[in-house]
C-alpha cells in the first residue's frame, strides 16, 4: 500500500477515540515468494522496533500499538487489519521515524500488521508481524429481529443491546457497525427507541420481494472504555407481496389491497365512542386461530355494561394491547353500518377467515376517521410508520448521515410476557 501522506495511513472502519498507551506485540519476520520487498538490499527486521517483541502474551486492546524506525531506515507505510478487513486508524510522524494507532483496537483478534520502510540510499523493505488481542470482559451483545423469514412490507428490523447505550458517540459506534442491505436497494436510517432499543426502517415500505440482510460487525469493537461489542446471529428477512388493509372507521368498510389492486372490501365494525380504534398505521404482530376474549384484562369491570367474555375465532393481532381484527359474528347487523365494538375491527366469520389466509406478519393495517387516539409509534406494536421521515433520522444517533441508499431489535414486543389482553 504506497503512502501519499507522511503523516497518515489507511483509513480506518473503527471507532476515532484517542489511545493513550504502549502495546505489546507479537514479532514475526515476513515470509513469502514472489514479494519483491523480500529481496530488498538490507534487513528490514532491523529496522522497526516494536513495543514488545517477546510475543510471551496477548495485548492489552486499551493500549495503542507504536512502531519505530531504528538504524537509520524511514517508515513510510504502515497498515494494521483484524481477519475481518477491518483497518486500524494510525497517524506516522513528518520523518517517517515513529507511527502509533489512533483508535482502538478490537478485542479477542488477530491482527496483521505490515511495515514498509526505506533506508537511507531509498532501498525499501518490508516487515509483518502478527499479535492476538486480549479477549474482553464486558461485553454489549446485540440480538436482532425478528427471526429469519418471510414478512410484509411493513416489518421494522430491531437491535436489542444486553446493556443500555447513553453516550452520543458510543450510540454512534454502535449504529456504525449494525448493518442493514436490502436487494433492492433502499433508503433506511436507524432509530433509538431507547437505550437498549434501536428499530431500522426504510423511508417507504419495503420493495414487494426485496431480500433484506442484518448483520453487525460490532464484534471486539469498543464501543466506550472497557466496553466491547459481542458477537450476533444475522438476520435474512425475505419481504413478501405488498399487502395493505386499509380501514375506514366513518364508512365502516376494509379493503385489502395487494400490490397496489384492491382484492376485496368487507363491512366492518370498529371501535365504539369510549373505546375507538386507533388511528393510523399498524403491523400485523400474530395470527391466531382462537382467543377467548376477557373484558377484565383490559380493565373492564365483570358484570359492567361493557363487560364480555367470548371466544373468538380468526384473530390477526396489530397491538399488544389487545387490537385486533377478528371475527365478530354477534356484531353482523351493525357491520357496514355502525361501530360498536370495544377498539377492535370486527367482522363476519367468513370474512375474518378470509382476511386472516391473505395477511402475514409484518403486513399493513391501517385505519382512518376513527374518533380514538394516534396509534403510539413504540411500545404496542409496530407504529413505526406514524413517525414522519424527517423525524426519524433525528432518532439517529449519526442524524441525516445514517440514512444510506444501499442499507436499510430481542426485545422486540413480540412475545413479551408483559403484553396487555385483548379486547373485542
Amino acid at each position: 500500500m504506497s503512502q501519499t501522506s507522511p503523516r497518515r495511513t489507511a483509513i480506518s472502519r473503527l471507532p476515532y477515540l484517542a489511545l493513550l498507551a504502549p502495546l505489546a506485540v507479537a514479532l514475526a519476520a515476513c515470509e513469502g515468494s514472489g514479494n519483491p520487498l523480500a529481496s530488498a538490499p538490507y534487513d528490514a527486521a532491523k529496522q522497526v522496533a516494536f513495543s514488545d517483541t517477546d510475543g510471551s502474551k496477548q495485548v492489552d486492546p486499551n493500549k495503542p500499538l507504536e512502531v519505530t524506525s531504528k538504524g537509520g531506515s524511514r517508515i513510510t507505510d504502515v497498515t494494521a487489519t483484524d481477519g475481518t478487513g477491518r483497518v486500524v486508524r494510525g497517524e506516522l510522524d513528518a520523518k517517517g521515524t515513529k507511527w502509533h494507532s489512533t483508535a482502538p483496537l478490537a478485542a479477542g483478534v488477530h491482527y496483521t500488521v505490515r511495515v514498509s520502510t526505506e533506508n537511507d540510499d531509498g532501498a525499501p523493505g518490508l516487515q509483518t508481524i502478527g499479535f492476538d488481542t486480549k479477549a474482553a470482559n464486558n461485553l454489549l451483545d446485540v440480538t436482532f429481529g425478528p427471526d429469519s423469514g418471510t414478512y410484509g412490507v411493513g416489518e421494522p428490523v430491531t437491535a436489542a443491546l444486553s446493556k443500555p447505550v447513553t453516550d452520543p458517540a458510543a450510540r454512534a459506534v454502535v449504529e456504525r457497525s449494525l448493518h442493514v442491505t436490502s436487494t433492492p436497494s433502499v433508503t433506511g436510517s436507524w432509530y433509538w427507541v431507547d437505550s437498549r432499543t434501536l428499530h431500522y426502517r426504510p423511508k417507504e415500505y419495503w420493495p414487494a420481494h426485496a431480500t433484506v440482510s442484518v448483520t453487525s460487525g460490532l464484534n471486539g469493537v469498543q464501543v466506550s472504555k472497557g466496553l466491547y461489542g459481542g458477537p450476533a446471529k444475522s438476520v435474512t428477512m425475505n419481504i413478501g407481496d405488498k399487502v395493505v388493509a386499509l380501514t375506514d372507521a366513518s364508512s365502516h368498510q376494509l379493503t385489502l389491497y395487494r400490490d397496489g389492486d384492491a382484492v376485496r372490501t368487507v363491512p366492518v365494525t370498529t371501535g365504539k365512542p369510549g373505546f375507538a380504534t386507533r388511528n393510523g398505521i399498524k403491523v400485523v404482530l400474530e395470527k391466531q386461530s382462537f382467543v377467548q376474549m376477557k373484558s377484565s384484562t383490559v380493565g373492564i369491570a365483570a358484570g359492567s355494561a361493557d363487560s364480555y367474555d367470548l371466544p373468538v375465532y380468526w384473530a390477526t393481532r396489530v397491538t399488544w394491547s389487545g387490537e385486533y381484527v377478528h371475527a365478530a359474528p354477534w356484531s353482523v347487523g351493525s357491520q357496514g353500518v355502525a361501530n360498536t365494538s370495544h377498539g377492535c375491527t370486527g367482522m363476519s366469520t367468513e370474512n375474518a377467515h378470509w382476511f386472516f389466509d391473505q395477511v402475514e406478519p409484518g403486513d399493513v393495517v391501517q385505519v382512518v376517521n376513527s374518533e380514538g387516539h394516534d396509534m403510539e409509534p413504540f411500545g404496542n406494536g409496530f407504529g413505526d410508520w406514524n413517525v414522519p421521515w424527517d423525524k426519524w433520522v433525528q432518532g439517529s444517533a449519526l442524524g441525516t448521515k445514517a440514512a444510506s441508499a444501499s442499507q436499510a431489535d430481542d426485545t422486540t414486543h413480540r412475545g413479551d410476557p408483559a403484553r396487555l389482553s385483548p379486547r373485542v
